[in-house]
């Protein structure tokens, strides 16, 4: 029942958005720059970036910006992505 509640309270956009989130970073890729630094992206989802010491770090960094991005995409009422099955489209009507 403590479950049930709990989820009942963070609501289904909140849940949206940690889906979309999850789906956007499976499809980071990275890679070892010759300094020795590694460098992520997500394709699709222009000026997201990271370029961290670590490959923890950068996965770290770039769900950052990732969230940042998605932000004001959605303040600034921008299309962003759909991702398999899930979209973050207002729907109008």
């Amino acid at each position: 029942m403590g479950d049930e509640t709990r989820s009942h309270h963070t609501g289904g956009r909140q849940d949206l958005l940690t889906a979309y989130i999850d789906e956007a970073m499976k499809r980071a890729t990275y890679k070892i720059l010759e300094d020795g630094t590694y460098y992520g992206e997500i394709a699709g989802f222009q000026g997201v970036w990271a370029s961290e010491a670590t490959l923890e770090g950068c996965r770290r960094v770039l769900q950052e910006v990732l969230e940042e991005w998605l932000l004001l995409k959605l303040r600034d009422d921008e299309e962003v992505p759909i991702l398999g099955e899930i979209s973050l489209v207002k729907r109008h009507g």
